[in-house]
């Protein structure tokens, strides 16, 4: 039986599709806004936004939330789509709690 490399495991856990900032970040976004045609938009600010945040802390010599073996460019196309998919439940959440 074949495995998941431990780069696959990061990039399907909390360094890639899971990242917590990520999540919040596209969350967030969703949240707030007022047309599903920006939820992409919502997925790709969470992405950058998280990478970037990931690189600030590693130039200032701050502790990693999560250790990560993948690259940048490995990492955000499973960001994109964790922070895409959190924007849209937030987006789902928010229509239904103003309608409802």
């Amino acid at each position: 039986m074949t495995w998941l490399s431990d780069t696959w495991l990061d990039l399907i856990g909390l360094s890639g599709l899971l990242n917590p900032f990520a999540l919040l970040i596209g969350a967030y976004l969703g949240w707030r806004a007022d047309s599903a045609r920006k939820l992409w938009i919502a997925g790709f600010a969470a992405a950058a936004l998280s990478l970037i945040l990931d690189a600030a802390t590693g130039l200032l010599h701050l502790p990693q939330l999560v250790s990560q073996d993948a690259g940048a460019l490995a990492m955000f196309p499973f960001r994109f789509a964790g922070g895409g998919l959190m924007s849209a439940l937030a987006f789902w959440l928010s229509r239904r709690r103003k309608h409802g």
